[in-house]
């Protein structure tokens, strides 16, 4: 479910990026470039940047509702999987100490010499 929201995500993403560099802005943008305003004869003349304008906005706010949706349906869970760091810290064996040093006796290090 997750895989398919981020393909579409991704669809719309790249569809919302193709339609705001179709649309002209003050300095003439990239509209003009490509094919000579062709966006704005194909959708109609004077209506053109109104059209572009709202599927830009349509586009926009699917953009953010799926950017919510699949961010709380790929966050962490309560019963998911915990770290491997962790699993290993709790089935670890508990040993005993084995010796005890005396606090109060003086230290030596024996390095095998005389």
């Amino acid at each position: 479910m997750v895989g398919f929201l981020i393909v579409l995500h991704t669809v719309v993403s790249i569809l919302l990026i193709s339609l705001v560099l179709m649309q002209a802005s003050q300095g003439g943008g990239l509209s003009g470039t490509f094919g000579g305003n062709a966006a704005s004869s194909v959708l109609g003349g004077q209506n053109a940047g109104n059209v572009l304008s709202r599927i830009t906005t349509w586009l926009a706010t699917l953009f953010l509702s799926l950017a919510v949706v699949i961010s709380m349906l790929s966050g962490p869970t309560d019963t998911g999987s915990t770290s491997l760091v962790k699993q290993a810290a709790d089935s670890r064996p508990v040993v005993p100490p084995t010796d005890i040093v005396d606090p109060t006796g003086e230290a030596t290090l024996d390095l095998g010499g005389e």
